[in-house]
């Protein structure tokens, strides 16, 4: 039987509705489900984050069901909240809420998906040994984001027809090449955007920059976007390092478009990802793309067309290679607009409803 997304009644679970990629990607999944005549509901772990609004303009009831710090007591009222919505799916958005996910399909007959949003071994050892590896395995179908965490979850012993690749997609409408970049002055503009984490190794751009700044005579800056508990060391890591005339922190942007419409260069230098929306926002705002070799962006990426991709180790490579584009405009024009092109081809919003409609076939058949 094939089913149409007119016919989903789907609830999803998600731990939080901050400003990361796995939030965005809901917000498009669900905007796509809604436009295709779906009903879905969202029930989250936490209240009044960055998404919450923008998912409740669409016309999606949003239930917290986070004010107890015990897991039980959430499990509990998240299958009470379950049974009086009565879906047809609970879909995970975050690994660590695929146990609610699974738990509650069970107890209440709905069929389940479970979410695979990074490498799978960081997400397993997150959880612990014991709830990261159940919540890798119970779920009857896991939704993973790149094809790098399917063969990872493969080798754990995840049977390949319980794996779904989901991709993640790209607003190309509200990210796009700038019409004109202002030139005012400072040279030409890199940027980085990501929790300032262990996992986005910004201790390592910092240290690209380090090399950069005497490779090329060109007058550069490099701007970093975001927060996290590492904001404080990096920042104290850059002043010992004499970088304050080429590195700037500017915190988290008010509008996500204010990361690339100003830039030329966008770098990536993480140690782990599944598949990096900054990624794709730099690729689908006609930026020249340097990043490590991690997750899907070797599959991303096409090194030396749509941008350039390295080993996380070979920080010499990339800033040799950030010194060429630096001094060579018309490679960062060519390489921009092949990278815009594919993710106008290949990741765009108007794949997703089809994407989805395959999931839910699968799970319900």
């Amino acid at each position: 039987m094939t089913i149409s997304l007119s016919q989903l009644h789907p609830a999803f679970i998600a731990g939080t509705l901050g400003q990361g990629g796995a939030e965005r990607q809901l917000y498009y999944i669900l905007k796509a489900l809604k436009e295709s005549g779906a009903d879905p509901c969202l029930i989250c772990l936490t209240q009044g984050e960055y998404w919450e609004t923008p998912i409740r303009e669409l016309g999606i009831p949003v239930i917290h069901a986070g004010a107890s710090p015990s897991r039980s007591s959430r499990l509990m009222k998240i299958m009470r909240i379950l049974k009086s919505l009565k879906p047809d799916i609970i879909q995970s958005q975050h690994f660590y809420t695929n146990l609610y996910a699974s738990l509650a399909a069970r107890v209440i007959g709905a069929r389940e998906i479970g979410a695979i949003r990074n490498d799978v071994t960081s997400e397993v050892r997150s959880n612990g040994r014991l709830l990261g590896n159940l919540s890798l395995k119970m779920p009857r179908l896991l939704a993973a984001n790149s094809r790098a965490a399917i063969r990872t979850a493969a080798g754990l012993g995840v049977p390949l027809s319980r794996i779904f690749y989901l991709p993640n997609a790209v607003d190309t409408e509200l990210f796009h090449p700038a019409q004109q970049r202002n030139d005012d002055g400072g040279g030409v503009k890199i940027v980085s955007a990501g929790r300032l984490t262990e996992q986005k190794r910004f201790d390592r751009l910092l240290r690209i920059v380090d090399k950069l700044r005497n490779l090329t005579a060109v007058e550069f800056k490099v701007s970093i976007y975001g927060m996290g508990e590492l904001s404080q060391s990096l920042e104290e890591m850059a002043a010992a390092m004499g970088l304050q005339p080429f590195v700037e922190f500017r915190g988290l942007a008010s509008d996500p478009r204010e990361v690339y419409e100003q830039a030329d260069i966008f770098v990536l230098t993480s140690d782990w990802e599944g598949t990096p929306n900054v990624v794709l926002e730099a690729m689908a705002s006609g930026l020249s793309v340097v990043a490590t070799a991690v997750g899907d962006i070797p599959e991303i990426i096409d090194h030396g067309q749509s941008g350039f991709v390295y080993d996380r180790q070979n920080e010499a490579a990339m800033a040799a290679k950030l010194a060429e584009l630096i001094e060579n405009r018309n490679l960062r024009v060519q390489t921009g607009r092949t990278s815009c092109k594919k993710m106008e081809d290949c990741y765009s919003l108007q794949h997703l409803p089809h994407v989805l409609q395959e999931l839910y076939q699968k799970v319900i058949r």
